[in-house]
């Protein structure tokens, strides 16, 4: 499969990036210092490039079949301004499947169920600037017309792969305290694949 990946140099998107060339898909990654993409494939097309520049996604997105995207907050507006940028290169394309990476914070309150986990009693959040971002970009997906996933890790520690996690839609399993990068970038990647949670945040833990 041809797949546009995004934040291909951050953690979660190396691990990414790693799965889909092990396994044959032809990536083209759009990043903003292409040195730090380690990695070398025939299969693996690296654009330089920033992901607030709607030219610069679009000519990612040409000619694939799906995207990712691990774009973080970036510590700005990037998520925000770049996902808008990511729904309309797909639209115009004819692109329907995306997957994303999200944060835990933007999934629903157990205890509190009209409001995000960030915004209820639960949050152990000191800033709710980056959980503001992720609810921006997921908005912008609900309103799109693509067929979209957003993968909702909680604490995000690196640490192995075990294959071995919990996931639950638009909810956090209960009693979940952390996921490690490797083991969210494999619920992603098998979810692009098997797209058994259309339209849906997936809360994910150990």
């Amino acid at each position: 499969m041809n797949i546009a990946l995004f934040g291909a140099t951050g953690r979660v998107g190396k691990e990414l990036l790693s799965y889909l060339l092990r396994d044959g898909h032809f990536v083209t990654a759009l990043v903003r210092s292409p040195e730090k993409v380690d990695v070398a494939s025939p299969n693996l097309k690296v654009i330089a490039g920033d992901a607030a520049q709607y030219e610069d996604v679009l000519k990612t997105i040409k000619n694939q079949e799906a995207v990712i995207s691990a774009l973080s907050t970036d510590g700005q507006q990037l998520l925000s301004t770049a996902t808008p940028h990511i729904i309309k290169a797909m639209e115009s394309n004819q692109i329907k499947r995306i997957v994303t990476i999200g944060t835990a914070g933007i999934l629903q309150s157990p205890t509190q169920p009209d409001l995000y986990r960030y915004q209820s009693n639960e949050s152990r959040r000191k800033t709710t600037r980056a959980a503001e971002e992720h609810v921006t970009a997921y908005q912008h997906l609900q309103s799109s017309s693509l067929m979209w996933t957003i993968v909702c890790p909680t604490y995000l520690p690196d640490g192995t792969l075990t294959k071995n996690y919990r996931f639950t839609p638009d909810f956090l399993p209960s009693n979940g305290k952390e996921i490690s990068v490797q083991d969210t970038a494999h619920f992603a990647y098998h979810e692009l694949l098997n797209n058994k949670f259309i339209y849906k945040r997936v809360g994910i833990c150990y």
